[in-house]
C-alpha cells in the first residue's frame, strides 16, 4: 500500500471540522482540545476550526476546503460521513488528506482505522500518521466510508439514534437494547433481487443485508470480519430466514466479535458493484444516516481518499483484544429474558455439533 510520510508535519493548513453536539454536547470540548493539541505541535496559525451549525454543514465546509493539507473530523460517524462526502465532491487531485478524532457514540470508522478514542491519544496518533489511500463506498449518488445496510440492522441503527437523542446514552449497550427490541418484535424477512458484479439476478429474502467497506457497524459489531479499507472490494453479510428470535439473538451476540459467520443463515460475499431491488422499501442507512429507496446501486471507489492511518503496536493489539473479551462477557449478561436457558443450551449444542 503506497504511503506519504509526514502528512501533517509537511506544512499546509489543517482544517478541523467538529460537530459540537456530538455526545450530548461534549463534541465542542473535544474540538477545542484537539485544536489546542494540534496547534502546540504545528503552530498557532496552522490549524483552523469550523464547528457545524446543523445537518449537512460539515459536508459543505469540507467541499470548500481550499488550500488545506488535511481535513480532520472531530465527532462521531455522522460528521465523519458528512466530511467524507464533502471531500469526495472535490476533484481528486485537490482532495486534502482526511483524519478522524473520534468523539461520538459509535466511532466505527475510527475503530477500523485503529484510532484511540481519547482526544489526546488520537491527536498524538494523527501527528505520527501517514496519508494512505483507502476505498470509499457509493450508493445512489452518495458516499459511505464504513457501512451500508438494509433491513433489521438498519432499523436497529436508526432506532439507536432515536434512543440516543431521547436518553443521552451511547455505546454498544444502547445498540444492544435496540437490537433485542427489534429482534423480538420486528424480525421481518424482506424479498429482494440482487445482481453482484453484473452477474445474473438472484432472488432472495433477507433479515439483514450489510455491505461494508470496513468490518464494523453498530458501535463495534464486527459484521464483516475480513473487510479491509484498502482492498478494492466491498464485503456483504446477508442473514437469511428462517430463524427464530432465540437463535437470532444468539447470532446477534456472536456478531459482536465477528463469530457469527459460520451459521447456515449467514451468507458472505465480496463484490465491486451491486444492484439490489427490494419488493418494499426497507429501512436503510449509510454510516448511521438514513437513506430512503427501494432500489440501490452500490459500488466501490478504490483508493479514493487519502486517510491519516496510524500503525498499531503489538501491545495495543493485545490490549484491544482483552477489552473485547471483557466487553463480550458483559454483553452476554444482557441476553433477553424471553430467551430461556434451554434455548441457549440448545443453540450452543447445535453449534458444537455443526463445528465438530
Amino acid at each position: 500500500m503506497a504511503q506519504e510520510a509526514g502528512a501533517l508535519a509537511g506544512g499546509g493548513k489543517v482544517l478541523v471540522i467538529a460537530n459540537p453536539a456530538a455526545q450530548s454536547g461534549r463534541g465542542a470540548k473535544a474540538a477545542d482540545r484537539a485544536a489546542a493539541l494540534l496547534r502546540a505541535r504545528l503552530g498557532e496559525d496552522a490549524v483552523v476550526v469550523a464547528k457545524t451549525l446543523g445537518p449537512r454543514h460539515a459536508s459543505e465546509i469540507a467541499e470548500r476546503a481550499e488550500g488545506c493539507a488535511a481535513v480532520v473530523a472531530v465527532g462521531g460517524d455522522g460528521v465523519v460521513h458528512e466530511v467524507a462526502n464533502g471531500l469526495m465532491r472535490r476533484p481528486a487531485d485537490r482532495r486534502p488528506a482526511f483524519g478522524v478524532v473520534p468523539a461520538g457514540s459509535g466511532n466505527d470508522y475510527a475503530r477500523s482505522l485503529g484510532m484511540p478514542f481519547e482526544v489526546e491519544a488520537a491527536c498524538a496518533r494523527l501527528l505520527e500518521s501517514e496519508a494512505r489511500p483507502v476505498d470509499v463506498g457509493r450508493v445512489n449518488g452518495r458516499w459511505f466510508v464504513e457501512t451500508l445496510s438494509f433491513g433489521l440492522d438498519a432499523a436497529i441503527a436508526l432506532d439507536t439514534m432515536k434512543r440516543r437523542e431521547r436518553t443521552g446514552r451511547s455505546g454498544a449497550a444502547l445498540y444492544m437494547a435496540s437490537g433485542f427490541d427489534q429482534l423480538l418484535h420486528h424480525l421481518d424477512a424482506r424479498a429482494y433481487t440482487a445482481s453482484f458484479d453484473g452477474g445474473e439476478p438472484v432472488r432472495g429474502r433477507s433479515i439483514t443485508f450489510a455491505a461494508q467497506v470496513g468490518p464494523y457497524y453498530g458501535s463495534g459489531f464486527k459484521i464483516c470480519p475480513d473487510a479491509r479499507l484498502d482492498d478494492g472490494e466491498l464485503d456483504a453479510c446477508i442473514a437469511h430466514p428462517p430463524v427464530g428470535a432465540a437463535r437470532a439473538a444468539y447470532i446477534f451476540l456472536r456478531a459482536k466479535s465477528g463469530k457469527h459467520t459460520g451459521f447456515p443463515q449467514i451468507e458472505l460475499r465480496r463484490f465491486r458493484t451491486l444492484h439490489v431491488e427490494f419488493d418494499e422499501a426497507p429501512p436503510a442507512q449509510t454510516d448511521g444516516e438514513r437513506i430512503e429507496a427501494r432500489s440501490f446501486d452500490v459500488a466501490i471507489d478504490p483508493a479514493a481518499l487519502r486517510v491519516l492511518h496510524p500503525a498499531r503496536s503489538a501491545d495495543e493489539t493485545a490490549a484491544r483484544q482483552n477489552n473485547k473479551e471483557a466487553e463480550m462477557k458483559s454483553l452476554f449478561g444482557m441476553f433477553p429474558n424471553s430467551v430461556t436457558v434451554d434455548d441457549a443450551r440448545s443453540i450452543r449444542a447445535e453449534e458444537k455439533q455443526r463445528l465438530s
